[in-house]
């Protein structure tokens, strides 16, 4: 037998045609035959050789299928066959007569006459649709129990009958499989065709995998295409149909491997599969590439589309590259497309981002006199970048102008607007828009979150809480955000019971708390001085199956190496470690901070080598830390060789870093060595700051050089620099103990004057120094002022002017005073009685305790 492979004439208008085969009921289509005679009788057989031999085979049809039905009661399947057989070069005659015989008698899909029938039609193209037909119905029957095992049986229905296996038959079951949705039978049958060496049109595999990816058996579709690329049997439209599969599943950078795979194979790539091509590495993005592909269409003869062009613009946009857009937008123009919306709204976003509001707003001008019409994003994206850029103004005319236009803002038109008032700190404005808002039903949660959190953020919390229950009055559901916010606006005031007493409320009848509600809490908690509430709220996050995140744990051993629970932070801390914990470096600060401020330096080391043991890197503020506690340990050394080692990690020291150096060695009175630090910070681009300057003020208070000292704050308010109470301070201290008792009085006026508020350590500097240089009632009017402002003198003031009496011989001035100083409630301490009882006090000396005031 040989096996004949002709090319159908495939027309979409074939597959639209009806079925000229008759339509059978299930029942009919069921019923098998019983018995059948195992001769056929020697009548039939004559009028089948009159049938063959006769010339007017239409005719003699005709005559014999007139006869009465039960002169045929004994005609088989077999017979039917054979007759079939004889018209095996007449298809239309072959027709004629199985319709005649399956309209007399009951057939079984899919036996010989069925099979033979088949293999007869596709001799010619003319019974095609017949083809197609039949087996639309063979396939579509689901009692039929027709299979991919139909493939085997027409191929050995032609072996038997020496038939000619023509591939339209097979193309056609294929395809009846895919129009009945029996995917995984056509994927079945495929394999049988292809194991059988039939070749199949690759229209009728594209429609196979188009179906397929259309179901979204798309790895099934992936599996056939890679069978397909071995055997060389696709083309461009297969290449679109497994891009675009690909692309419903969001993998562009897979169809773009699957792109450049058949470029480089030699497919002849039309311009649908090099569209595609260019969304989907415009979706990865790779706008660079996209371009080249846009270039590459123009060089084949082909005008890329306006979508195409969008897509190229937009990738460019998102890589922020404003310029390459740009110029994509001029090419689209040039080939003779105009700019459309989506094109000019992502330039005006382009513009905003890059700071050029300006810009922006000036293309809004110009689609809005040319077109097209600016529609609801365009607004969006236009009063958002006003925001950014605090043009508030401009911002509210733009929402006015979309109104007027007919286009009805949202709720997120009126949050950018609300968020911008917020930032721009126009709180009346915010809550004028908000209100506005509300009246006319434009409104969400998250707009009021967005007002709830800013209120708490600027401590207004009884507003912060009316807003929650106008919320709750509108009948919106207040979500996790909506607690939070409020929560933490009373922990930043400190205020912890009604944080406390919020969180009750919010377990009672609010949504379920979330990890962050738990590490606000424990936050508030550590900052607020309440370590075992902390752990309280930090054990029952755990108890409640919520899983800590790297903030939640920094904020637990922060807290606890702040409470000066340090060694307990490192051994939670190993504790964690066992469990699969990865601290970041913000930990290990912490601990070493903790460590550092216990004076427990050596402890600090050894979780400085833990963490370079662990691999994770120590940054400027690690090393910062460990130089100020090596310092403060007279441990200059090693904190020198620390400096080195972070310069060697290519750390550069911040202004902090050089401050703590500064600060080590004023303190140590090595004043060259600090001016040196001064010369090089500047040469690194750096400009000392107000921490800076109090150090160098202090080093030269120290050594009694208050000209020096005050040339560098002449200097600070030259430079800018906001001189802060640190700074008056050390200058008023250093002045009085020099004798310069007016300029000191004159810095005091001065530091008033600024605005800057005395605390108990300047009234203390100021009647000691007063006391010192026997101005004892100048010193009492300095306890008055305080006393007015409702500051309490402390015991060290009290010994001060004690002393100043004593030093003049006013001992009963002296001995009132203690009185006085009792009945205020302050209690006298060693140094009081060390006077009352020695009746003296020298005059060298102060009675300022050096822990108290340390500078």
């Amino acid at each position: 037998m040989t096996i004949k492979r002709r090319r159908p004439r495939f027309s979409p208008a074939v597959f639209r045609c009806r079925s000229l085969l008759p339509h059978h009921s299930k029942s009919q289509t069921f019923n098998l035959y019983t018995s059948y005679s195992s001769q056929v009788s020697s009548q039939n057989e004559k009028q089948a050789s009159i049938i063959t031999k006769t010339p007017d085979t239409k005719t003699k049809l005709s005559h014999i299928f007139s006869q009465p039905i039960s002169r045929y009661e004994l005609l088989s399947p077999a017979h039917v066959t054979k007759v079939l057989l004889t018209h095996r070069n007449d298809p239309g005659s072959a027709l004629h007569y199985f319709k005649w015989a399956e309209k007399k008698f009951n057939m079984v899909i899919s036996t010989d006459p069925y099979l033979v029938l088949l293999h007869i039609l596709a001799g010619s193209e003319d019974y095609y649709r017949v083809i197609r037909n039949m087996l639309n119905r063979m396939v579509s029957d689901c009692l039929s129990g027709i299979g991919p095992n139909l493939v085997d049986q027409l191929i050995d229905c032609a072996k038997r009958f020496d038939l000619e296996v023509n591939y339209v038959v097979f193309n056609y079951l294929l395809n009846g499989f895919v129009r009945a949705g029996r995917f995984i039978d056509a994927i079945e049958c495929f394999g049988r065709i292809v194991e059988c060496e039939i070749s199949l049109s690759v229209w009728c595999i594209n429609f196979l995998m188009s179906r397929l990816v259309r179901n979204n058996l798309i790895e099934e579709a992936k599996d056939l295409y890679a069978g397909l690329v071995v055997r060389g049997t696709y083309d461009c439209a297969t290449v679109d149909v497994i891009m675009r599969a690909c692309m419903k599943e969001e993998r562009f950078d897979e169809a773009e491997k699957y792109f450049r795979q058949a470029k480089g194979s030699g497919v002849k790539l039309d311009v649908s599969v090099y569209c595609g091509a260019i969304y989907a590495v415009c979706k990865v993005p790779d706008a660079d590439y996209a371009y080249e592909l846009l270039k590459e269409m123009k060089g084949l003869g082909w005008s890329p589309a306006e979508g195409t062009y969008t897509c190229v613009v937009g990738a460019y946009m998102n890589q922020k590259n404003m310029v390459a857009a740009l110029k994509v937008r001029d090419e689209m123009v040039a080939d003779g497309i105009p700019m459309n919306l989506i094109v000019a709204t992502s330039l005006m976003k382009g513009y905003y981002l890059e700071g050029d509001l300006g810009k922006a707003l000036g293309l809004f001008e110009e689609i809005e006199r040319d077109g097209p019409a600016p529609d609801k994003y365009t607004y969006s994206v236009l009063i958002q970048g006003c925001c950014r850029h605090g043009n508030m103004h401009k911002a509210k005319e733009l929402y006015n102008r979309m109104k007027l236009s007919g286009i009805e803002p949202d709720a997120y038109h009126v949050n950018y607007l609300i968020r911008g008032f917020l930032e721009a700190e126009l709180w009346e404005e915010a809550l004028v828009q908000f209100h506005d808002a509300v009246e006319c039903g434009v409104y969400n949660v998250f707009m009021y979150n967005v007002l709830m959190s800013s209120l708490g953020k600027a401590g207004n919390m009884s507003e912060a809480c009316n807003i929650l229950d106008d919320m709750l009055s509108k009948g919106l559901v207040p979500n996790v955000v909506s607690y939070n916010s409020l929560i933490l606006g009373y922990c930043r005031q400190g205020n912890m019971d009604s944080a406390s007493n919020l969180f009750a409320d919010m377990q009672e009848k609010g949504p379920k708390p979330n990890v962050i509600t738990y590490s606000i809490l424990i936050d508030g908690h550590f900052r607020k001085g309440g370590t075992e509430d902390a752990m309280k709220y930090f054990n029952q996050l755990l108890s409640q199956g919520l899983t800590p995140t790297n903030y939640t744990y920094n904020i637990l051993l922060n807290g606890l190496c702040k409470a000066r629970r340090t060694s307990e932070a490192r051994d939670r801390l190993k504790k964690l470690l066992e469990d699969g914990f990865i601290p970041d470096c913000m930990v290990y600060n912490s601990i070493i901070y903790g460590f550092v401020k216990e004076n427990a330096i050596n402890s600090a080391l050894a979780v400085y080598t833990e963490m370079c043991e662990s691999g994770i890197c120590p940054n400027v503020i690690t090393y910062t830390t460990l130089i100020d506690g090596l310092l403060k340990s007279n441990n200059y050394d090693l904190a020198i060789k620390l400096k080195n080692d972070m310069r060697n990690k290519g750390l550069k020291l911040d202004i902090t870093a050089y401050g703590v150096f500064i600060d080590g060695y004023c303190k140590r009175r090595d004043m060259e060595s600090a001016r040196e630090l001064c010369d090089e910070l500047y040469a690194v681009g750096l400009s000392p700051n107000t921490v800076v300057y109090n150090s160098m003020i202090s080093g030269f208070k120290s050594l009694s050089d208050m000209d020096t000292a005050l040339m560098l704050y002449n200097k600070m308010i030259q430079d800018g620099i906001q001189c802060d109470l640190a700074t008056y301070t050390t200058l008023i201290d250093g002045l009085l103990k020099v004798g310069k008792l007016l300029e000191a009085t004159n810095l005091y006026t001065r530091m008033l004057a600024d605005g800057i508020k005395p605390d108990v350590i300047v009234y203390s500097v100021l009647v000691s120094g007063l006391c010192n240089k026997g101005q004892v009632e100048n010193a009492r009017k300095i306890v008055k002022e305080m006393e007015s402002k409702n500051a309490v003198p402390n015991v060290l003031i009290y010994n001060s002017i004690i002393a100043g009496y004593f030093r003049e011989g006013n001992f009963v001035e002296g001995f009132k005073l203690h009185d006085e100083m009792i009945e205020k409630g302050v209690t006298p301490d060693d140094t009081t009685y060390d006077i009352l009882v020695s009746r003296k006090a020298s005059g060298n000396s102060s009675p300022i305790s050096a822990t108290f005031f340390n500078l």
